[in-house]
């Protein structure tokens, strides 16, 4: 499988590509073109063009959690003429989500998308192809990594928002399972050992995405301290990673930088 950073927080020094505070990239297999989250806006469209990618044929749109930076640029992607397109994500990625009295949930509805997509909502793990997996809703093991970010609206009241629709991606290999996540709000911890269930595979090849490790403190070191025991070859931090996290992860533990355009080959 090819892996394609359509866009990142990071841009790469004389590559003239955009960035901002969002995530896509995009997934090809033998046989699927899968785009995973849109970014903020519709930048991660310039990015493509630019890359002389065309999105107009791809087989999957793969959400994985309901916030605007990762569901905004959804609405641009109409325009595409786009056929027998599947669109998967968690029931609850179209909840209404804020911070700090901000909107930070998508700005699309199930039914703005039902004449695009054929819509798969499921918190059951979906089988893509034999090898790649929407893991559908992480179960907690580790309760240092469920932290609320904003509050969403449910039973007519705003609730602190543990952020059940986010999800991941795990693709297995022969010799392991390669995890694709996006802001790991459910924990990447708790993202690993559900991946692991669900692929019946105990060895991690390696993970890219945000971990949303925002600062040095006691969830970031429970975090790598997890890490390092799974033996991981490479770790690809991305988007909600900052720098100070990236610092204190690269004293134990293998990372790549991440930026528009990186590309990967699993």
């Amino acid at each position: 499988m090819k892996l394609t950073v359509l866009l990142d927080n990071n841009t790469y020094i004389d590559q003239y590509f955009f960035g901002e505070p969002g995530l896509s990239y995009l997934l090809e297999t033998d046989t699927e073109k899968i785009l995973f989250d849109t970014g903020y806006s519709g930048i991660y469209l310039k990015n493509a063009k630019l890359m002389h990618v065309d999105l107009s044929n791809i087989t999957h749109l793969i959400i994985s959690h309901g916030h605007s930076d990762h569901t905004g640029g959804i609405t641009h992607l109409l325009n595409y003429g786009l056929k027998n397109v599947q669109f998967i994500a968690h029931p609850n990625c179209f909840d209404k989500k804020r911070k700090n009295g901000k909107d930070i949930g998508s700005s699309v509805k199930p039914e703005d998308l039902e004449s695009y997509f054929s819509l798969n909502l499921t918190k059951k793990p979906y089988w893509i192809n034999e090898n790649l997996v929407f893991l559908g809703e992480i179960p907690t093991i580790f309760d240092f990594e469920r932290v609320p970010v904003g509050e969403r609206w449910i039973d007519d009241k705003w609730v602190p928002d543990v952020n059940i629709d986010d999800s991941a991606l795990a693709y297995k290999t022969d010799n392991g399972i390669f995890i694709i996540t996006a802001c790991s709000h459910s924990g990447i911890c708790n993202i690993v050992e559900y991946a692991k269930k669900i692929c019946n595979d105990e060895q991690i090849l390696g993970i890219i995405g945000g971990f949303h490790l925002l600062k040095n403190d006691a969830k970031l070191q429970k975090t790598i301290e997890y890490l390092a025991k799974q033996n991981i070859p490479t770790l690809y931090p991305a988007h909600c990673v900052c720098l100070e996290a990236k610092i204190e992860m690269s004293k134990r533990l293998n990372i790549k930088e991440v930026a528009t355009n990186f590309k990967l080959t699993i």
